[in-house]
């Protein structure tokens, strides 16, 4: 929906503790409220089509003889601001703090005192005919419905866009859906799950399948349904008992639909437990978003903020921030015609950039903006992406509820959920998790092309079965020759971490000429006793890479404190292994990176690039939004000011682009 263009403004700057107003660009004492004030405005022009011009903050209004601020005002477009042309209202409170559980959310009658001072303001002024209140947390829109004798107001799911009324909404299945933004969809799946296991007691893992199941029920609906939707609400059906039978009759045989659809990842017996209530909100918050033509960044941001409260696991389950998975994309480049394989693959992170990195490629092969995409051109994409999930990604991992969770992420992404199993890398090719036998016919030795990994890690998870040891030559015993070099004893190790063996699996899987990029604690890199296994891996693969991440990346992520570091590797060839042992090792270039900032703190809260003297660099935005209005496609520009997120690895990318322009891969 949005696209954007930058240009760095020269020595601007703004003020520690002070952000910078989305209405008129010039900075602004910042506050937890006005943090949420910048949030609505930014969405009211992004997602509704509300120019900031048509925008006012704390604009003024007299109700009952006392002066009220309304937080931010929006105008009839083009029209002076006056409060003969105020036609919405907006009040802003603090996110409350509620720390990581999910909290119960107030229904409108509960919130009813929080509402008055929203509807004063309504009823007072004529032209207003919406209004909206919240917290980022809770969100109560309300229609004033106007009679001869009477004014009250109405509680509603959501507001209309721009040129669009509630009446219009109200038709039913041909209701006009709209692209989500990451902020927008991460709140909407957060109040989704807050709802069932804060508001109807759910566990939480209980909560997040159910919200699973409806995500599945959304994504198929766009899929299948045309013109037709059933996964709809009416701006007034979650409000009233009846209506709320209504969603349930059209949600129950989506559900069925999904399950035949879905049969590795769905049983028969699963079923939508949740209340009449329960349901009618989720539907409503979800309806709203287009999920097949939102961005893919987006609903990954969304998705992982739910699978992360719900799945993050006690075996070394780390999930790999976004901007690691993007970086690993970004080098390994894979191509359309290749196989790609997470043998630990979480919740799916490396094989969603994947797909965000060909979908990429695809959408610049056709040089058409995604905002300005045909049906035709928004097919050609998907539908070559779709193909290529299916044919050419692979993913397995020893949690089952990881599989599903990632199958959900793979759909999202690109309506393709690609080949996962339930399986133990480690101890393939045997194995007796259910889906061995099937990874076996697709993903024999040697027959990928690109593997992208964060394997778990650490000796207080190793493996001691023998029968899977003996599969590994870094699981024997080695000594040291005297000579740099390392020989294998017959002495097989008692126990020996997983990333360890998981290094020798990958290259089990791939093919010569393959290329690697996993993730590892620096100590296999740097620490004396781990130097025969650097030895044995400049054997088997030309270093391409390596990258040394903050401590940062796996904090936030697992409350892990340990230095990792990004290594891209390249699988020779037997002729190059054989070359190399009877002429000597070929000196060749490596790049090396190291990421001081990855864009958040300790704390997971967002940092800045700031000048020596501590003031934020900003920079300056055109953000051009296309609204569908009476059948045509109408162009809308912003010009907004922000800061700069301090993240090296967005630069670390480009940098190693640059790099291969001067130096090509070694190898064949």
């Amino acid at each position: 929906m949005v696209k954007e263009t930058n240009t760095l403004l020269d020595e601007e700057t703004i003020d520690d503790g002070s952000t910078i107003d989305y209405i008129t660009n010039k900075p602004k004492k910042n506050s937890s409220k006005e943090k949420v004030r910048q949030r609505i405005a930014q969405t009211l022009f992004e997602e509704y089509g509300i120019l900031t011009e048509d925008m006012q903050a704390d604009f003024p209004v007299r109700v009952n003889g006392r002066r009220k601020t309304v937080d931010i005002a929006i105008f009839h477009h083009g029209h002076e601001h006056t409060i003969l042309n105020m036609s919405r209202a907006v009040i802003c409170r603090p996110e409350p703090q509620v720390g990581k559980g999910a909290t119960r959310l107030r229904d409108y009658n509960e919130a009813k005192r929080d509402l008055a001072e929203l509807e004063d303001i309504m009823s007072e002024v004529d032209s207003c005919l919406y209004g909206l209140w919240t917290n980022n947390l809770e969100f109560y829109y309300l229609e004033k419905e106007q009679t001869r004798f009477d004014v009250r107001m109405k509680p509603v799911g959501d507001w209309p866009v721009v040129d669009e009324s509630l009446d219009q909404q109200n038709r039913g299945s041909r209701i006009r859906t709209r692209r989500g933004e990451p902020e927008t969809l991460r709140i909407a799946f957060r109040r989704c799950h807050n709802f069932i296991h804060g508001n109807e007691g759910m566990p939480k893992d209980a909560a997040f399948w159910q919200f699973l199941y409806l995500i599945f029920c959304k994504m198929h609906d766009e899929k299948f349904s045309g013109n037709q939707r059933r996964f709809w609400v009416s701006p007034y059906e979650q409000f009233d008992e009846q209506g709320r039978k209504e969603i349930r009759k059209r949600i129950m045989p989506l559900f069925e639909e999904v399950k035949q659809q879905y049969q590795d990842i769905f049983r028969s017996n699963d079923e939508i437990t949740l209340s009449d209530r329960a349901l009618a909100f989720m539907v409503s918050e979800l309806a709203k978003y287009d999920f097949t033509r939102s961005n893919v960044d987006a609903k990954g941001a969304a998705y992982q903020e739910i699978v992360g409260t719900n799945l993050r696991g006690d075996r070394g389950q780390y999930f790999t921030p976004k901007g690691v998975v993007t970086l690993a994309a970004q080098v390994l480049d894979p191509q359309e015609n290749e196989r790609i394989l997470d043998p630990a693959c979480g919740t799916g992170g490396f094989l969603v950039a994947t797909l965000k990195h060909l979908m990429d490629k695809f959408r610049a092969e056709r040089n058409v903006p995604v905002q300005l995409e045909d049906t035709q051109d928004f097919l050609a994409v998907h539908d070559r992406l779709r193909t290529f999930a299916e044919k050419n990604v692979f993913g397995a991992d020893f949690d089952r509820f990881l599989i599903k969770a990632t199958q959900m992420n793979m759909v999202m992404a690109g309506d393709g959920h690609g080949h996962l199993y339930h399986m133990n890398s480690l101890e393939y090719p045997a194995g007796e998790l259910g889906d061995t036998t099937r990874a076996r016919k697709d993903i024999p030795f040697e027959s990928i092309d690109v593997i992208m990994t964060n394997p778990p890690f650490g000796s207080d998870i190793p493996i001691t079965d023998q029968s899977i040891l003996r599969q590994y030559e870094l699981a024997y015993q080695w000594e040291s020759k005297g000579d740099g070099t390392f020989r294998q004893t017959s002495r097989l190790q008692s126990k020996v971490a997983p990333e360890i063996l998981f290094i020798e699996r990958c290259f089990h899987w791939l093919k010569p000429g393959g290329r690697i990029g996993i993730v590892l604690p620096n100590g296999i890199l740097g620490n004396p006793a781990a130097e025969y296994i650097r030895w044995w891996i400049l054997k088997q693969a030309w270093v391409l890479a390596s990258v040394d991440l903050p401590v940062e990346v796996f904090i936030v992520e697992a409350n892990v404190n340990i230095l990792t570091s990004l290594l891209f590797l390249k699988k020779k060839t037997s002729e190059e292994i054989r070359a190399e042992s009877l002429g000597g090792t070929v000196p060749y270039p490596i790049f090396m990176a190291v990421a001081e900032k990855v864009g958040f703190d300790r704390r997971g809260n967002r940092i800045n690039k700031r000048q020596p003297n501590g003031e934020d660099i900003i920079i300056k935005e055109e953000k051009i939004t296309y609204i569908p209005i009476k059948g045509q496609i109408v162009e809308r520009r912003n010009e907004v000011v922000h800061p700069i997120i301090d993240d090296d690895l967005p630069v670390i990318a480009e940098k190693y682009k640059e790099f291969r322009t001067h130096y090509p891969e070694p190898g064949q």
